[in-house]
């Protein structure tokens, strides 16, 4: 037991130092700190608001769906383009203000029956998605060199219902290549930077998202998450994002999903600055006979949950949790103490400390293989791209080269993940059942510089965990820490209870503030 003591210890102190030293010589190396540009008394009476917010003073006629996409999309070009470097395709300026035209003409002139309106709640709204989510016409690239002039040939699944709900696209957002990386830096346009800071990511995958949402470059945004690739951004440049329970989305048209595929812990979910936004968007991409299944309709009252927490993962990879981050855990908790009149109680889930292997082997029975998606559908060789990529002659960046390598290292023991996983299932759902949600941290400590992942990577793992239990989660802000950068919280429900984790957000949101412009 002393021994563990001490092993431990000599760990916490080792991660300190690393982590210390990279700040500093990441910090020194890209210079001072910078913000991107805030929204101009102009833009502000537009950027300001939330989504819904934006669709009934359009409906109302208080503001001109021409006008609320025309500053969105001068602000992508002005602050998601040229500060952020945060898109791929878009503004789509032209076809975006013609199609907004037509609708102010409609509602002008009364033309849109009360039926309609009712199946249009984002009528007017603009929204923006990732790259890898395909829009039908624009550009398809998934990050990649050989991809560059690849266009959709069709709408992905969960971008069609958000046009068919009245909102208009007006760009894609950057990732890295095919998806597979913690940051959003690829080859074929760069890196893209946090809002917040300019030196720090943004998280990966849905890093250009975040980024553009964050920096009021866009209303609302999609996501999509294997890994933590709607949270870790979220996190990262302190907005909302709603990872749901498994395959309550379709997925066809994200990353070449056809939709059909039934064992895989991809989701597509909501990104938004504002939790009110979280639920309407996430009815419109569920559809209305699974928001029935999933409730989504029914009130929660909070009074009614019970609530639990669990301090670390106890992944000795990890970054000891730091101060500031326990402190959001501990004002959590004590709020909902006072809501509820019981303790949040603290939990123990077993097999946490292996979360990194278990996320692991479960990417290796993903439906996708990601070395042919790498390779734009040519088999790649982890030791020839490696010789490029010394050589200066790589079409990769070094994370996507990771990918390739790990590809041909070592597997997990597959039997004892299996079991593992199974265990850790089950005893999530024995504890939550039907009535209740977990806090459990995003990060040990907020956004790092850019390259810091390359270096120290499985923190990660704090998101990864629920990916591979294929459970709700919500990614929500909780202010921002010493250094300028976004905190956060991750609230957990059990299956097909999405409208819990949803509901908690709005509270936390209520209570503490939750995003805060850069």
């Amino acid at each position: 037991m002393a021994e563990n003591k001490i092993v431990t210890t000599l760990l916490t102190i080792v991660h300190i130092v690393i982590d210390s030293l990279l700040e500093f010589i990441l910090g020194w190396y890209l210079g001072v700190k910078k913000e991107c540009s805030p929204p101009s008394e102009q833009e502000k009476p537009v950027v300001s608001k939330s989504a819904v917010e934006l669709a009934t003073l359009i409906r109302q006629r208080k503001l001109k769906a021409y006008d609320v996409v025309k500053v969105y999309c001068e602000r992508i070009k002005a602050v998601g383009i040229s500060q952020l470097n945060a898109v791929v395709d878009g503004p789509f300026t032209a076809e975006a203000l013609k199609e907004a035209e037509e609708i102010d003409r409609k509602l002008d002139n009364g033309e849109y029956t009360e039926e309609e309106l009712l199946a249009k709640p984002f009528l007017g709204v603009p929204f923006t998605t990732k790259d890898s989510t395909a829009v039908g016409g624009k550009l398809h690239t998934l990050g990649l060199v050989s991809r560059k002039n690849e266009r959709a040939p069709e709408d992905a699944e969960c971008v069609k219902l958000m046009k068919e709900s009245g909102a208009i696209i007006i760009a894609t957002s950057s990732v890295p290549e095919v998806n597979r990386w913690i940051e959003t830096r690829n080859k074929l346009i760069g890196q893209t930077k946090n809002p917040y800071d300019l030196r720090r990511s943004v998280g990966g995958s849905s890093g250009g998202e975040a980024a553009l949402i964050a920096s009021c470059s866009t209303a609302f945004g999609l996501g999509t998450d294997i890994g933590g690739s709607i949270r870790i951004p979220s996190f990262n440049c302190g907005v909302f994002g709603h990872k749901p329970t498994r395959n309550v989305v379709n997925m066809r048209g994200c990353t070449f999903r056809t939709g059909k595929e039934e064992h895989t812990m991809v989701a597509a979910g909501p990104m938004t600055r504002y939790a009110k936004d979280l639920m309407p968007i996430f009815k419109v991409l569920t559809g209305p006979v699974m928001a029935e299944k999933l409730k989504l309709s029914k009130p929660v009252d909070l009074k009614k949950l019970r609530f639990f927490y669990i301090p670390c993962n106890n992944m000795k990879q990890c970054n000891p949790v730091n101060r500031e981050t326990q402190m959001v855990m501990y004002k959590i908790r004590k709020h909902f103490q006072n809501i509820t009149g019981a303790e949040v109680k603290l939990a123990v889930l077993p097999h946490l400390e292996i979360s990194g292997k278990m996320w692991r082997y479960w990417m290796t029975q993903e439906p996708a293989n990601f070395n042919n998606l790498l390779g734009n559908g040519v088999e790649l060789n982890p030791f020839v791209e490696l010789f490029k990529k010394l050589i200066g002659q790589s079409e990769f960046t070094m994370a996507a080269i990771f990918s390739l390598i790990d590809s041909i290292l070592p597997k997990e023991k597959e039997e004892f993940i299996r079991s593992a996983t199974q265990e850790l299932k089950k005893a999530l759902q024995d504890l939550l059942g039907d009535d209740g949600v977990l806090f459990y941290h995003s990060s040990p400590r907020t956004a790092p510089f850019h390259y810091y992942p390359l270096v120290k990577f499985l923190d990660f793992s704090y998101f990864s965990i629920f990916n591979v239990l294929q459970t709700p989660v919500t990614q929500v802000p909780m202010g921002l820490d010493s250094n300028g950068m976004p905190l956060g919280i991750q609230v957990v429900a059990s299956d097909m209870n999405d409208r819990f984790c949803i509901a908690v957000a709005e509270e936390l949101e209520r209570q503490f503030g939750g995003w805060v412009q850069p």
